[in-house]
């Protein structure tokens, strides 16, 4: 699945993932390939990209929206910052 990453900035990053962990307002949250489409609010905290099964990197975040549409995820947030 494709995962893009944007702040009013910049575009934190771009690629081909295996799926994507995120904070929801709720608790953590997992979206992997082919999810079903899904809109989402995140509370600050980790992201974590899974680029594949034994490849993983993180962002700590602020707050923001992901929107799960077409194999596609797009995560929209006022800031990140790689850890």
């Amino acid at each position: 699945m494709k995962l893009e990453i944007l702040t009013p900035e910049q575009k934190i990053y771009s690629g081909d993932v295996y799926g994507v962990q995120l904070p929801g307002i709720s608790g953590l949250f997992e979206v992997l390939d082919k999810h079903a489409p899904l809109v989402s609010a995140l509370k600050m905290g980790t992201l974590k990209i899974l680029k594949d099964k034994n490849n993983t990197s993180s962002y700590t975040i602020q707050s923001g929206f992901v929107e799960v549409l077409n194999n596609k995820a797009t995560v929209l947030v006022e800031g990140a910052v790689e850890k």
